[in-house]
């Protein structure tokens, strides 16, 4: 890998149904995809794997997980069929446990909807190894900035770091698909845009002190807590890049963020 970095994203992943429905928020990550043409792995963070103590995927061929119900038949039949990458998955753990951060190894896990369905939009062609690590369960919004800092280094290496979450994620007040986005849904985005935009992590990190709206947006935080680990991540002197998107279900945010 060159001297440029790989990129580090916040990725909004919406609903399930967003694998079947593209449309203007996969656009906008097939053109962010351009910033991938040298990355040589790709380590998701996604809410959808929370464990005791943090794993970290080590299968060769990690199966495409359709941890959902009741969606239609034709979701459980995508499948995105991508390397896995034991050996790197070795040399991560080593590398956080270099800095004081535990993980182990997991052989059977495989890689859930927070991970492929973006992925399928933005790399369809899967050539590139995926990793996913979890959350642990343990975490505070300060542990969640210091991992990301502490896997800044593997972007240098040609790992890209992609935190897969949402802005918004109240599942009780989505509503028609394309209908229009609730009050707070549009200021909770906009709060939190503004403060990625001048990197205020301080504010980020306590977003229920900060933003009245954050209660309402996330019933639980899990969808919101992978952006610190991407704000950890990435640096000052990086790029930012929003990638602005409709809200979907009047209710989910969709809108992510690229620094490379």
């Amino acid at each position: 890998m060159s001297e440029v970095s790989a990129p580090v994203m916040f990725i909004g992943h919406g609903s399930p149904r967003w694998a079947l429905s593209p449309g203007v928020a996969a656009a906008r990550l097939q053109e962010y995809s351009v910033f991938f043409t040298q990355v040589k792995a790709l380590l998701v963070i996604s809410p959808h794997w929370i464990t005791r103590g943090m794993q970290l995927t080590a299968s060769p061929q990690p199966e495409t997980i359709h941890d959902f119900g009741g969606f239609d038949e034709a979701l459980y039949q995508l499948q995105y069929p991508v390397a896995g990458d034991p050996g790197l998955a070795g040399h991560i753990q080593t590398v956080l446990q270099d800095q004081g951060v535990a993980v182990s190894l997991n052989q059977q896990r495989g890689l859930d909807h927070g991970t492929w369905v973006p992925l399928l939009h933005m790399l369809p062609e899967h050539k590139i190894p995926v990793l996913q690590l979890s959350i642990d369960a343990g975490s505070t919004p300060e542990s969640l900035v210091a991992l990301g800092e502490a896997l800044k280094g593997l972007r240098r290496e040609g790992v890209a770091i992609i935190a897969s979450g949402s802005l918004t994620h109240n599942l009780y007040h989505m509503g028609d698909e394309q209908g229009s986005p609730l009050d707070y849904v549009v200021r909770f985005q906009a709060w939190a845009r503004a403060r990625v935009i001048e990197r205020n992590i301080p504010a980020l990190s306590q977003p229920y002190l900060e933003s009245e709206d954050f209660v309402t947006a996330h019933p639980s935080a899990e969808h919101y807590l992978p952006l610190l680990i991407a704000l950890g991540a990435s640096s000052e002197s990086d790029q930012l890049t929003v990638l602005e998107s409709p809200v979907q279900y009047q209710a989910l945010s969709m809108e992510s963020y690229g620094w490379n």
